[in-house]
Formats: C-alpha cells, sequence, structure tokens
C-alpha cells in the first residue's frame, strides 16, 4: 500500500489523480489533501479520505479534528508520516518548496506542475543524485509528453538518444494566421480542440508557452541540452512525444488524450496495471499527422525557447511574467498577443546570468508580479 500525499487535490490533474487512487484502492492510500481553496469538491475529498491530513491556505475547518490540520502547509503534506508518493497537482510555483522538501527526505515526487521546473530546476537537480534511470523514479512526470518521453526511455541508455521530441496540439489557433490573433477573445482562446484543462494551462497550450516550459522539464529531467529537445505539431494527440536514437530510429508512446494514463503510471511505475483510463484500438484513431513548429508561428514558444536557452534567472522570470499576462489577457486588460511581448520585455529587463537561490526565487517572483501587474492595469480590473 503505497501512501500518497495529493497537493492541488481539487484541479483537474488532482481529481483524477483520486479516480485512479479509487480504482486501485488495495495499492494506494491517500494520506495527505491540499487545495488552493476551501470548495464542496475538497470537503468531500476531506470526508473520503478520512485519515488524511489537510491544508488549504483559507484555513482549518471548525469542524475538522485539529490532528488533521496541517498548520505547516504544502511542507509539511509532503514529508508526513506514512507518504511515500507526491502528486503535485498545483499550478504556479508555490509547490517548489515542497516539491523540494519531499525530494530532500527521501520521497519521491509524481510532478504534474511545469513551473517547479521551469523555476527551479537547478534546485531540484541538487536535491537529486543517482543516474538518469534512479533520478527518474525518484522524481516521476505526470505530464503527457514526458511520461511518454519516460516510458520510450526505458530500457535505453541516454548516451544513444539523439533527440527528444515533444509533440503540439498546436491548441485553437494553429490554423489561424498570428496577424489576426489581436483580436481573439479569452472564450475562442479557452476553446482547446483536445484536452480539458484550467484556464492557465489552456491559454499556455494556445500560446504555446506550455511547449516551451516543457523543453525546460525536459532539460532538468533527462540531462541533455536544448539542442537535443525538439517540438512538432501533432494535432491528433495520439502520440504524446517521441524520442529519436542515433541509429536513425524512433519510439513513441500512442494512446488516447486521457491524462489517467500518466498519471497511473507514475504511481505505478516499474509496473503496469488496469485502470480508468480510456483506450481505443489504432484503427480509430485519428490520422497521424505532423507538421514542423516553424519559427514565428507563435512568438510566445518562441521566446521562451530564446530565454530557457540563456538560462540564469529567467526561469523565474519567464514564469511570472507569463502568469501575470495570461491573466490579463483573460481580464480583459491586454490582448492575446501582449502575452509574448510581455514575456519577452520582462526577459530583457529582469534576467541575469544568475541561477537564483529559493529565497531569490521567491523575492524575484514577488517583484516580478507586482511590477506588472501594476503596468498591465490589473490593479484596476481586481
Amino acid at each position: 500500500m503505497t501512501g500518497i500525499a495529493i497537493l492541488g487535490s481539487t484541479g483537474s490533474i488532482g481529481r483524477q489523480t483520486v479516480e485512479v487512487v479509487r480504482a486501485a484502492p488495495d495499492r494506494y492510500e491517500v494520506r495527505a489533501l491540499a487545495s488552493g481553496h476551501r470548495d464542496d469538491t475538497f470537503d468531500a475529498q476531506v470526508h473520503e479520505f478520512a485519515d488524511a491530513q489537510v491544508w488549504n491556505p483559507e484555513g482549518r475547518d471548525p469542524d475538522l479534528a485539529p490532528q488533521r490540520w496541517a498548520d505547516g502547509g504544502l511542507e509539511e503534506l509532503a514529508t508526513a508520516d506514512g507518504v511515500e508518493m507526491v502528486v503535485v497537482a498545483t499550478t504556479g510555483m508555490t509547490a517548489l518548496p515542497a516539491v523540494l522538501a519531499a525530494l530532500r527526505s527521501g520521497r519521491r515526487v509524481a510532478l504534474a506542475n511545469k513551473e517547479a521546473l521551469v523555476t527551479g530546476g537547478h534546485l531540484v537537480r541538487d536535491a537529486l543524485d543517482g543516474d538518469a534511470e534512479a533520478r527518474l523514479d525518484r522524481l516521476r512526470p505526470i505530464d503527457s509528453e514526458h511520461s511518454a518521453i519516460w516510458q520510450c526511455l526505458r530500457g535505453e541508455r541516454m548516451e544513444d538518444v539523439a533527440r527528444l521530441i515533444l509533440t503540439a496540439s498546436g491548441g485553437p489557433f494553429r490554423d489561424r494566421n498570428p496577424a489576426d490573433l489581436a483580436v481573439v477573445t479569452p472564450a475562442e482562446a479557452l476553446a482547446h480542440p483536445t484536452w480539458h484543462m484550467g484556464p492557465k494551462i489552456t491559454i499556455d497550450s494556445a500560446t504555446l508557452v506550455n511547449k516551451g516550459f516543457e523543453a525546460m522539464e525536459a532539460k532538468w529531467l533527462y540531462d541533455l541540452p536544448y539542442p537535443r529537445i525538439d517540438a512538432v505539431l501533432h494535432p491528433g494527440s495520439i502520440v504524446h512525444s517521441l524520442v529519436e536514437f542515433v541509429d536513425g530510429s524512433f519510439k513513441a508512446q500512442l494512446g488516447l488524450p486521457d491524462m489517467r494514463l500518466p498519471i497511473q503510471y507514475a504511481l505505478s511505475y516499474p509496473e503496469r496495471h488496469p485502470g480508468p483510463a480510456n483506450a481505443a484500438p489504432p484503427e480509430v484513431w485519428p490520422p497521424l499527422s505532423f507538421a514542423p513548429l516553424e519559427r514565428g508561428r507563435f512568438p510566445a514558444y518562441d521566446a521562451v525557447r530564446a530565454a530557457a536557452e540563456a538560462g540564469g534567472n529567467r526561469g523565474t522570470v519567464l514564469n511570472a511574467a507569463d502568469e501575470v499576462a495570461v491573466t490579463a489577457f483573460l481580464a480583459g486588460a491586454a490582448p492575446f498577443p501582449a502575452i509574448a511581448s510581455t514575456i519577452e520585455r520582462a526577459v530583457d529587463r529582469w534576467g541575469t546570468e544568475i541561477e537564483p537561490s529559493l529565497p531569490e526565487i521567491i523575492d524575484l517572483d514577488a517583484e516580478i508580479r507586482g511590477t506588472l501587474t501594476t503596468e498591465l492595469g490589473l490593479e484596476a480590473v481586481h
């Protein structure tokens, strides 16, 4: 029986993790739950998993037994007694300290949160040791693209890998002229053709910022340089990523879009079990078509890749600037193309070559958010 902490239990990934756990009650036990706010879903989870410690930033429910409340928040839950696996399904970089605490205390982390590696990949790297296989046992990706790469690399030598190739659906605007995007609405941008996700990641999928962030995750997860990490457009979302080897062969992981599959694989590795994920035979799949990700087609992706390759503190800058810019777009305070331009200007303004400590990351993040919130007029909106 594996004891699990679910950080971000009421979001899309958190709820699907609960589904995976329910499907295998003899294998998994929820020992800790955290949510960004209290709602009916969280209250139901707290009731269902009656032995779990819990936390949310709105404070303890007076009806909750005091011994179940985690005053130390995410870090306490990530290192609680009986927790062996920490599923990080939060948004933003708030879980980075908990990720580091879990790894340093010997727990395994199943990571669905891009921002932890985008902002603190160098710190996560320092919290891990061993070869690539050992590191991936401790830090298990839930992201569908990185789960695919992880599965393709099983049994292979990293020195035989020529390239990692991330697949991108292209989002709702993959067939639109970039010059026409100044007038798109938040509702249009949130209409993702393949995945059903939260608003932030859905907008990041429309700009392809998420694919730039996934390239950054790949660098830290697989210890490969950026020239060996590519992306292609694949509208069908059946091939979740590919690995090219030095002999010219490719391996890919395929399946219907369903996040319960990578969630379950991260929990059950190295075994595979029947589970709740959808499946269908190849004859009903859409065509497996691919197209190059041409430079200039997705300006925000280009900006993220350039900043990532420059390194230093730019991951923190990218993450903070993107979050504020996306918030401004969703609030009607900025047009869609402003997301890319805001990112570019922020990197020019705050980017340095120095890899920051955790306190420096937190301070820089707060400075960027405060400054851009004022400059984009979000204070007036809220």
